[in-house]
């Protein structure tokens, strides 16, 4: 048994309290990561060139506010 099945049966045996306890960690975990990744690829200059692209775009008229 891998260690994702065995962490998948005792989810099973959870009650529905922790269960939402589990899902909210989970969520919060994951936009951190996300939070994380964001900011190594701004620091990186990997998002430059889409930054680029909708600042041009917006001057072009190709954008509306929301």
């Amino acid at each position: 048994m891998t260690k994702l099945e065995a962490l998948e049966e005792e989810i099973k045996k959870l009650s529905p309290e922790e269960l939402a306890k589990l899902r909210d960690w989970l969520l919060e975990s994951d936009a951190q990561e996300w939070d994380r990744e964001l900011e190594r690829d701004a620091a990186t200059g990997k998002l430059d060139k889409l930054f680029e692209k909708s600042v041009a775009d917006h001057r072009a008229g190709k954008s509306r506010e929301i």
